[in-house]
């Protein structure tokens, strides 16, 4: 029978939400050509990355934590985003 620690699903819903929320401010970054920004947010959402691919891993179940987790952290990355764009990407800024 199939197991579902609740504490690890809680886990790697919360990393593959922030993951998203970071890739997706890494993609702001990369279109609004800002290079160090960009370069930052690349780093975190790898480091990011790495709980949820080794937790869900062993246990395919967690796949379903891991993209709820993803679409939550997209959605809510874009929502920050529409609502102001000059708190993530100041637009005079030269980085």
């Amino acid at each position: 029978m199939l197991q579902i620690d609740p504490w690890l699903s809680l886990g790697v819903f919360l990393s593959t939400a922030a993951t998203d929320a970071v890739y997706v401010m890494f993609n702001a970054a990369v279109s609004a050509k800002k290079r160090i920004p960009a370069a930052s947010w690349s780093s975190v959402w790898y480091l990011l990355s790495a709980f949820a691919v080794i937790s869900y891993t062993k246990n395919w179940a967690y796949v379903v934590f891991a993209a709820a987790g993803s679409w939550a952290g997209a959605f809510a990355s874009m929502t920050v985003l529409g609502r102001s764009s000059k708190i993530v990407l100041p637009r005079n800024s030269t980085e």
